[in-house]
């Protein structure tokens, strides 16, 4: 009898375990049918995908993606949410969202910014220097904080020679219209309605002076890329072929034309925030995912927003900067 009844309790456990199992399948089979859900924005480097996007080069390469527009901040929180599988981010930025919980690996780097993040002064003020005891409005925390921090040491100065004010980086074209504001730190495109609302205002520090100071690349969660291995290695060979369209002769014009349209500008106007956006292929980006010191290096140049973030108080505790970079997606073949 003792027997009888372990034997029913054995089938009905192994029963529960099959339904599990069979349950656990079904999930992973649904959640891999879904497409890959990238965030991406009106940064240059990131406007780049809509090539890919539209020429099919994602259907070619036998990936299923669904890219959806945010801005930037606002494609972070939804990466927080767990809304996205990935997210276009700059290196600084990774490892602050890393430190609030949100985990994620940056897998490849589409660009990093060469005149696109700048310090616009007012008329009249030549340099860096002619900014000591005024007013500079920037989004605090971000890397136009960073970039402005760096010019300032260029300068021979530190951040106590200024009076920093924090404003939303989106307000800042009317905030250096006001009457006290001498400089504000911002990206382009906003850089250029900031330039556009007060006639005679021009950069006087740029990204273009401290390159891989501003890295950007492609955040992923650590759940889709367990689930989805295969998939990212082909989005990263897709993006090496942006790359090659956009910077050739031939085909820039139509590349151009593509991104202009999808942040409604025309070519003329989008063509020097291209210039100011140096969008790396593969070959570059393995050049960049090397350990070493400085901003040629990937892991130098977050170790220097590391540093920033914490004197900040963006967070606490310096982060393990080595384990938020994959390169084995770069280096597949």
């Amino acid at each position: 009898m003792h027997d009888q009844k372990l034997g029913t309790t054995v089938k009905h456990a192994a029963n529960r375990v099959i339904a599990l199992m069979a349950l656990f399948a079904a999930s992973m089979a649904t959640h891999a049918a879904e497409p890959l859900k990238i965030a991406y924005n009106d940064w240059p480097g990131a406007v780049a995908w809509q090539v890919a996007i539209d020429k099919g080069w994602f259907k070619e390469a036998g990936v299923d993606v669904d890219f959806e527009w945010f801005d930037y901040s606002a494609a972070l929180d939804a990466f927080a949410a767990g809304k996205l599988d990935a997210v276009g981010v700059t290196n600084g930025d990774l490892l602050a969202t890393g430190a609030s919980g949100t985990k994620s690996v940056m897998i490849m780097l589409t660009d990093y910014s060469s005149g696109n993040d700048m310090v616009v002064a007012k008329p009249g003020i030549k340099g860096l220097k002619d900014l000591k005891g005024k007013k500079i409005a920037v989004e605090k925390g971000l890397v136009d904080h960073l970039l402005l921090l760096d010019g300032l040491k260029k300068a021979g100065m530190t951040e106590s020679d200024v009076t920093l004010v924090n404003a939303k980086t989106n307000e800042l074209p009317q905030i250096l219209a006001s009457s006290d504001i001498s400089a504000i730190g911002v990206w382009a495109p906003v850089s250029g309605q900031a330039m556009q609302r007060v006639p005679g205002s021009r950069p006087i520090f740029t990204s273009a002076n401290e390159p891989g100071l501003i890295y950007d690349g492609v955040a992923v969660s650590p759940t889709s890329l367990a689930a989805h291995k295969a998939d990212w290695v082909k989005v990263v060979k897709v993006w090496n072929h942006v790359v090659s369209y956009i910077n050739d002769p031939a085909t820039q014009p139509d590349a151009v034309k593509i991104m202009a349209a999808r942040v409604n500008l025309t070519p003329e106007a989008f063509l020097p925030l291209l210039k100011g956006t140096h969008l790396l292929n593969l070959s570059d980006n393995r050049k960049i995912f090397v350990k070493g010191e400085g901003f040629g290096s990937l892991y130098g140049s977050s170790k220097v927003a590391d540093d920033f973030n914490v004197s900040n108080a963006i967070y606490p505790k310096s982060q393990d900067v080595d384990r938020y970079f994959d390169a084995s997606y770069i280096n597949a073949r």
